[in-house]
């Protein structure tokens, strides 16, 4: 028997933009400006603002100056008219369980892990983000953990300081008559829509954008029905079972992410490894304990309750839930026998909630959950999630690296944009991974919300990917953009009676 938490549309859409607009406060609202041509290769000195009102705000601060000058032989300054840029952004501390120091007193001599996060943007002199980027932690950490994410985040940024060339492109500045855009879909990337929506607001204060974020299926259907301007999904086919988009529409691929197992089960002192066995059985049924012999066998030493799962799904029609269950259908053939891929499953058992931010908040609600959501809202809900086995037989935790791995196989990519990357081959490659896409019509009457919506388009491709980090999305390979700016600008051509051929 399915049982449907009780969470109406509205609340969780309540829940998912409050959740957006939380991460957007957190990374800073920059004025108006106009776009960047400075590059993060061009910064010397650097003034960090404060990272919040947070407890561990301060010493999160120290560490990554310590580091930046460190590491990064950054030049740290307090003046910002002095500095190259400044450095935004918020972090995290939490202690996430406790391990017992002495076997014969377990209960007396404990210490305590922890967990958390370090997230910041680079913003030049003209308050353009020149590069973002969220911290997590590579491994367990029983000490100095804000030391670990400033030190991960400052590796990084030294990384794509020393690439030869900037791989974000700039978008070309643009006087675009008033409009006022209406888009609705998926709620897996619902956070970054509402960060790229205020920032391309803030560059072109004429356009209005507004989101929904209702999830992939209904947004679909709204686009098809005429009541928005565009939809958003994370399914890397629009046509499943009794949703048939067409040939109409554009498919715009704009960001990746991932989709990750989080669970509240307490006590335990390590994450857990999850295989697709394991996935499979718990959504069908199957494994319905947490100390379940399949699940010791891949979690040596862990204490497992003896404790029922509580399995929560999507009950909305979902992109999150399409990926997750593509995935599944590529490595359990009883699942694709079953199941199959679709936006909503006939699930055979389990806890229903709407959209990823209601699914995150069940879970963290609910003793001996497990549920399936994007990336982004486990970190933020603290919830914890584990690593799970790809096709290499590497247990591979997600991050920014490991989906961005996922997606270096991508190639060359058809109008719709590239095919599904989960189960990917490569080592350490995530393999719950996706693209998540933008629809839009191929005929739009309104020349201004056409001009404006492909003058977003081009935006998001450009300037916007340099916002995704920060909010652990990751940004699209190269090969990709490339590709669908040439699409962007061929759909930019002055309307004709003929639709515009495809690349």
């Amino acid at each position: 028997m399915v049982r449907t938490v009780p969470l109406s549309k509205r609340a969780a859409l309540v829940i998912a933009q409050l959740c957006a607009v939380a991460l957007c406060l957190a990374l800073s609202v920059l004025p108006v400006r106009a776009q960047s041509g400075q590059t993060l290769q061009q910064v010397k000195t650097l003034v960090v603002d404060s990272l919040g009102p947070g407890k561990n705000d301060d010493l999160l601060r120290s560490y990554l100056i310590r580091q930046l000058e460190k590491k990064g032989g950054y030049t740290i300054v307090d003046d910002k008219s002095s500095a190259d840029a400044v450095v935004k952004g918020s972090g995290e501390i939490w202690i996430k369980s406790y391990e017992a120091t002495n076997w014969r007193s377990p209960r007396n001599n404990r210490q305590a892990v922890y967990s958390g996060f370090l997230s910041v943007e680079v913003i030049g002199r003209d308050g353009a983000t020149l590069w973002s980027y969220m911290a997590t932690p590579y491994k367990l950490i029983w000490t100095n953990i804000a030391d670990e994410l400033a030190g991960n985040l400052v590796k990084a940024m030294v990384a794509a300081r020393e690439q030869a060339a900037d791989p974000f492109m700039s978008a070309p500045a643009m006087h675009l008559a008033p409009a006022t855009l209406h888009g609705a879909g998926a709620t897996f990337p619902a956070p970054l829509y509402v960060r790229w929506f205020q920032s391309f607001h803030l560059s072109n204060p004429g356009i209005q954008l507004n989101y929904d974020a209702v999830g992939s299926e209904a947004g679909l259907k709204m686009l098809q029905e005429g009541e928005v301007d565009f939809a958003t999904s994370d399914a890397a086919s629009p046509d499943v079972r009794d949703l048939k988009l067409g040939t109409g529409y554009w498919r715009v691929p704009v960001v990746l992410g991932a989709v990750v197992p989080a669970y509240n089960v307490s006590g335990l002192s390590e994450d857990l490894r999850f295989t697709p066995e394991v996935l499979a059985g718990i959504y069908l049924g199957k494994i319905t304990k947490w100390n379940d012999p399949e699940i010791r066998r891949w979690n040596h030493g862990v204490d497992l309750p003896d404790a029922d799962i509580v399995v929560i799904h999507r009950s909305d029609g979902s992109g999150t839930t399409y990926t997750f269950s593509d995935y599944l259908s590529k490595v359990r053939p009883e699942w694709n026998d079953k199941l199959g891929v679709a936006y909503q499953l006939n699930w055979p058992v389990g806890i229903a909630a709407d959209g990823n931010a209601g699914v995150a908040s069940a879970i963290d609600k609910t003793p001996n959950s497990i549920g399936y959501v994007e990336l982004v809202y486990a970190i933020r809900r603290q919830l914890a999630f584990g690593s799970v086995r790809n096709s290499s037989g590497v247990f591979v935790r997600a991050n920014l690296d490991s989906v961005a791995e996922a997606a270096k196989d991508t190639g060359s990519a058809t109008s719709g944009g590239p095919a599904a990357i989960t189960n990917a081959s490569r080592k350490g490659a995530y393999p719950i991974a996706t693209y998540t896409w933008m629809v839009l019509p191929q005929q739009i009457s309104d020349g201004a919300k056409r001009a404006a919506l492909l003058a977003m388009l081009e935006w998001v491709l450009t300037e916007g990917q340099k916002e995704c980090s920060a909010l652990a999305y990751t940004p699209l390979p190269r090969v990709v953009t490339d590709q669908q700016l040439e699409l962007v600008k061929t759909l930019m051509k002055p309307a004709s009676t003929e639709p515009p051929a495809k690349p």
